[in-house]
């Protein structure tokens, strides 16, 4: 990484930990990653990843290419109104698997998508609830040249039938479709979701069902346990870093 690089994604991962009251070094510095292959402190490289293959898994039913670009995604730009929730940081870190290592892929598109806090989606129609028009909680962001993406959402909640997660999907740029299409899904541990679930606005009502757990979702336990975020606690929510690595992309 180049020093002006480096400084950028420094003073960007800052921005974003402020918004979340992060203190301290070792949180700007340091990495929390589900791969397992980072560690905190130096540049990105080879050297320092796992270079492990992320799972895809299904799409869902509720996938809308809304083309809204922020990195921000709590607020509907209908009426600028913000979904309650605990505030989650999400950095997604990017990278190309090959026989030569990792590498970082820089200019792929990332949109995640999540329920609300009360288990709701945007803009589809559903048995449950109608939202077309609303586009809270959904978001695309550009990887930079170390092939990372920040996110600012909320902790997800749930709906019958499926654990606790939050979707996304990875595109790369052909010369006139997409060149390479990832999809798949970040989960929690179901502990923390039970803390988290506990309070306000997640906590359920009476007539509410009991909560699906990961172990009890299909679309888990086909890879799910390779997708759990790790958390880092912060003074207003959470933080996540996770590494993807894609298989047969060039970069």
């Amino acid at each position: 990484m180049q020093a002006d690089e480096r400084h950028d994604w420094l003073i960007n991962r800052r921005k974003m930990l402020a918004l979340l009251g992060v203190t301290g070094v070792n949180m700007v510095s340091g990495y929390s990653s589900a791969s397992a292959g980072a560690t905190g402190g130096g540049e990105i490289g080879r050297e320092t990843l796992a270079c492990i293959v992320t799972p895809a898994q299904t799409e869902g039913p509720y996938f809308v290419d809304e083309r809204l670009h922020r990195s921000d995604v709590r607020s509907d730009p209908s009426d600028g109104s913000l979904k309650e929730g605990l505030p989650l940081a999400l950095e997604i870190r990017v990278f190309a698997v090959g026989s030569a290592g990792c590498v970082p892929l820089p200019e792929a598109i990332v949109d995640i998508w999540q329920c609300d806090a009360h288990g709701v989606y945007s803009d589809v129609m559903d048995p449950a609830f109608q939202t077309r028009g609303k586009k809270f909680l959904r978001g695309y962001q550009v990887t930079d040249g170390n092939g990372v993406v920040r996110f600012l959402t909320i902790y997800p909640g749930s709906y019958p039938g499926r654990t606790v997660h939050i979707h996304f999907k990875i595109r790369t740029k052909g010369k006139y479709r997409w060149a390479h299409e990832f999809t798949s899904q970040f989960y929690f541990d179901d502990t923390i979701t039970d803390h988290v679930h506990a309070q306000p606005p997640y906590a359920p009502g009476k007539s509410r069902l009991p909560r699906t757990r990961n172990e009890q979702d299909g679309i888990f336990r086909a890879g799910g346990d390779q997708l759990v975020l790790t958390l880092a606690e912060t003074k207003q929510g959470y933080l996540a870093t996770f590494d993807v690595g894609l298989e047969g992309v060039s970069t």
